[in-house]
Formats: C-alpha cells, sequence, structure tokens
C-alpha cells in the first residue's frame, strides 16, 4: 500500500473518530432548559454559550477533513486503474470446471441439441386450426347505423 494511501487512511480514521466523540459531547436542543433551572453544567467549563460553538465548529470542521480525506481517498485508490486490469477479484480462485454434479442414480443430462426444459420434448404442438369439437362464440351482431348517417348518441346517466 503506497504512503498516501496510509496516510489519508489514517487521517479518515481519526476524523471519523473525532466526529463521533464530538457528536457525543454535544447536549440537545432540549438540555438548554435544564441548565436554566441551575442543573445543567455547560457553564463551567465553556461558559453558557461557548461550548455549543465551540463544540459545533470542532464538528464541522472534523466532518470537512472526513469528506476531503474521502476524496483523497477514492481518487489515490482509484488513479491506477487506467493500466491493464488485474484479476483479483473475490472469484479468482474459482475453479474453471463449471459443469453441474450429477446425483448418484439420476437420469442422464440430455443431449446438448434437446431442450432443458422438462418435458418439452413431450408436449403437443398447438393445433394450427380450431379443433371442430369445440363450438365457436359467434360474434356480437353489429349495431345498425340511424338513419341520419350520424352514430347513435348514448344516454347520459
Amino acid at each position: 500500500m503506497p504512503l498516501m494511501l496510509k496516510l489519508l487512511l489514517a487521517v479518515q480514521v481519526f476524523s471519523a473518530l473525532a466526529i463521533i466523540v464530538l457528536v457525543l459531547l454535544q447536549q440537545g436542543k432540549g438540555a438548554d432548559m435544564g441548565s436554566a433551572f441551575g442543573s445543567g453544567s455547560a457553564g463551567s467549563l465553556f461558559g453558557a454559550t461557548g461550548a455549543a460553538n465551540f463544540l459545533s465548529r470542532a464538528t464541522k470542521w472534523a466532518a470537512v477533513v472526513f469528506f476531503a480525506s474521502t476524496a483523497g481517498l477514492a481518487y489515490v485508490s482509484h488513479k491506477g486503474s487506467a493500466g491493464p486490469a488485474v484479476d483479483s477479484g473475490v472469484m479468482q480462485s474459482f475453479p474453471a470446471d463449471r459443469s453441474v454434479p450429477q446425483v448418484p442414480g439420476s437420469v442422464p443430462a440430455a443431449p446438448s441439441g434437446a431442450s432443458s426444459v422438462p418435458g418439452a420434448g413431450s408436449v403437443p404442438a398447438a393445433p394450427a386450426q380450431p379443433d371442430a369439437s369445440v363450438p365457436s362464440v359467434p360474434a356480437a351482431p353489429a349495431a345498425p347505423a340511424p338513419e341520419g348517417g350520424k352514430p347513435a348518441e348514448t344516454p347520459a346517466k
């Protein structure tokens, strides 16, 4: 792993941990009401409003560093992919023999010219002409055109 990749990865992990800690240290908006009645301790270290400003600004800059390191990692890791492709995938060591093993005592596989669908050879083809034993449904008679040449209007409901 190149030095730049290691450095960017370390910066990204550090900034991610900083974001987690800074978000957990911040108090919610509902906690301001409790500190107004004297039970809050935010004023002891940073002042009444200093804690919220410092922690929110620090969180913002940690997020900026995190996204910048993410963009840098994406650039550095894909910069060298313009060269020849290296086969380093998960399936690299997969065996080249991809034949399906047969269960002992089963029927051997069909020849290569036959269909692989079970029972496809035993189904008869559909007849080209309709069967005379099945009565056909007569078509609905066409309505006669009205005398004026215009189609009849249907009454509105």
